[in-house]
């Protein structure tokens, strides 16, 4: 079974193509800065050349349609026929307290997904265009929605709702949803298989730590709380967003620098988190090379992700009544060294150890603990379209 996996953002549409048969990778791209200028599609397919087409893409119907004439190329393509593809499934970031699980879309699903548009203002449209266009583009294949706030959904309700008036939790559904919940699902489920465990009789934090970051508490196989909260912004300080601050300093900077709701949203969503307190990049590689070369700030901003990523480590393990297996995944917890060991370091006394040897590793899954502790971190590469192509199969099967 061939399944197409589509993740629309904004101005851009990923998209890979996996051969369910064997989880063999047929083709991976990159469709960008749809309806502006310079439009391309940065296709791949394994042991060929990369091929950049440049062609204008008015919306999401033009990028997709590009995508599928690629796949089918003579010299560039991956399979000889759009018949080949069996399925499509696509990454969705926000179903409110609608789906707990993946689902086959219909219009039912397309009803929920749009009035869930005020939750995710900035990503459930494009995710919905991105459904349409393929159902218009191919049609009589079947496609499920992913949901990025799915695996979430099993908080306890004193994880979830916050200590305000209940009656905007009713009106509103204002409470902690969370997301990266595929990534986490996968990484929890890849970790217990690594080690050769049962997921349902073990204790695990996943650290998804990127310019985007949230990390998970996951007990028995179910997220039992998560960083991310209402929106992205709550949790971590990240790339550029801030993380958990004092609400209270939200009005005491609208009235000190005279802002209205988007300039305070732009400051915490996108001056934020580590660029905000480095002043160099939101990009960590950027600021661990200024903080190598003596830059005082770039370091502090290391300094405080860092030990926001401990105190939360330290947080689940208590709220899970102890811990087994820590996790580091995404582009940061995959690929930095220095930062595992800083953030496990100090956490000796719940029986983490990292070995340096083990932990000089990027992007493969690894156990870079010591022989001797008694929690074991991993390091395991995310791989979120494959979990979305093996709930479509499951689906659908």
């Amino acid at each position: 079974m061939k399944v197409l996996v589509i993740n629309c953002g904004s101005s851009s549409l990923k998209y890979q193509l996996i051969d369910m048969e064997n989880e063999n990778v047929l083709a991976i791209g990159l469709a960008e800065r749809i309806g502006i200028e310079g439009a391309r599609v940065k296709h791949e397919v394994p042991n060929m050349d990369k091929v950049v087409i440049e062609k204008p893409m008015e919306d999401h119907k033009d990028a997709l349609k590009i995508v599928l004439d690629a796949l089918v190329d003579e010299k560039h393509g991956a399979i000889k026929d759009l018949k080949e593809i069996n399925a499509v499934g696509h990454r969705v970031v926000h179903a409110g307290e609608k789906y707990s699980e993946s689902v086959v879309i219909n219009d039912d699903v397309i009803k929920a997904l749009e009035e869930c548009i005020e939750l995710a203002p900035l990503h459930n449209p494009p995710n919905l265009i991105g459904i349409k266009a393929c159902q218009e583009l191919m049609p009589g294949v079947q496609m499920v929605a992913v949901f990025d706030t799915a695996f979430h959904q099993t908080m306890p309700s004193s994880s979830y709702i916050y200590p305000l008036p209940y009656e905007l939790y009713e009106k509103y559904g204002i409470r902690k949803y969370g997301f990266h919940g595929t990534s986490h699902r996968y990484v929890s489920a890849r970790a217990a298989e690594f080690l050769g465990k049962d997921i349902n009789e073990m204790k695990i934090v996943t650290c998804h730590l990127g310019n985007g970051a949230s990390l998970a508490a996951v007990k028995n196989g179910k997220c039992i709380d998560t960083s991310m909260g209402f929106t992205p912004l709550e949790g971590l300080a990240m790339g550029t967003r801030c993380g958990d601050i004092d609400p209270a300093i939200v009005t005491f900077i609208m009235e000190k620098e005279n802002l209205d709701i988007n300039g305070i949203n732009n400051i915490m969503n996108k001056k934020s988190g580590v660029l905000g307190i480095s002043g160099v990049s939101s990009d960590f590689r950027d600021i661990e090379e200024a903080a190598e070369k003596g830059n005082e700030r770039a370091k502090l901003a290391l300094d405080k992700f860092n030990m926001r990523v401990k105190k939360y480590i330290a947080a689940y393990a208590a709220v899970m009544g102890g811990v087994d297996t820590v996790v580091f995944t995404a582009g940061l917890g995959e690929n930095s060294s220095s930062n595992r060991k800083e953030i496990c370091s100090g956490l000796e006394f719940m029986g983490i150890k990292i070995d340096d040897e083990k932990n000089n590793v990027r992007g493969k899954d690894a156990v870079v603990s010591t022989d001797d502790s008694k929690v074991k971190v991993l390091v395991v590469p995310t791989n979120e379209e494959l979990m979305i192509a093996k709930d479509t199969v499951e689906l659908l099967k």
